[in-house]
């Protein structure tokens, strides 16, 4: 939605040029602001909800041995290596393949989020689909 840019004038002026040539250039940014704004008014209490969600996950992976470090669980988001025989990407596809989406970010690790479409009936099967896992 945005981003920082710094050097001279006709540096900035050039990549502004460029940015708009790949459609880069920021429009009607008041609905997003909308969206943000419903957010805030809306669903901040329920934060709490993804959050628990993605404790529980983190939980479930970290009884599994092909779960490798894991960074702090301190909201929706659960970032883990992966081992023992599971790549980002085979773990992810099968997770895949029976209905849940998570991301390979990177050759060890794995990304996956909660959010106000996950309920707790999701985690529930997430965290079971974790428990079966093997190779």
């Amino acid at each position: 939605m945005g981003s920082v840019l710094m050097g001279s004038a006709a540096y900035i002026q050039q990549a502004r040029r460029i940015r708009k040539k790949f459609g880069g250039g920021l429009r009607q940014a008041g609905y997003m602001a909308a969206c943000g704004i419903y957010a805030l008014e809306n669903n901040v209490d329920r934060l709490a909800d993804d959050h628990a969600n993605a404790k529980r996950i983190a939980r479930a992976l970290l009884k599994r041995d092909f779960t490798g470090h894991m960074l702090p669980v301190d909201t929706n988001i659960i970032i883990f290596d992966v081992q023992d025989g599971w790549t980002p990407l085979t773990f992810t596809e099968h997770l895949r393949q029976h209905g849940v989406l998570a991301s390979a970010i990177s050759p060890t690790q794995v990304r996956m989020v909660t959010h106000l479409d996950v309920t707790t009936e999701m985690t529930d099967r997430v965290c079971a689909i974790i428990a079966a896992m093997g190779l």
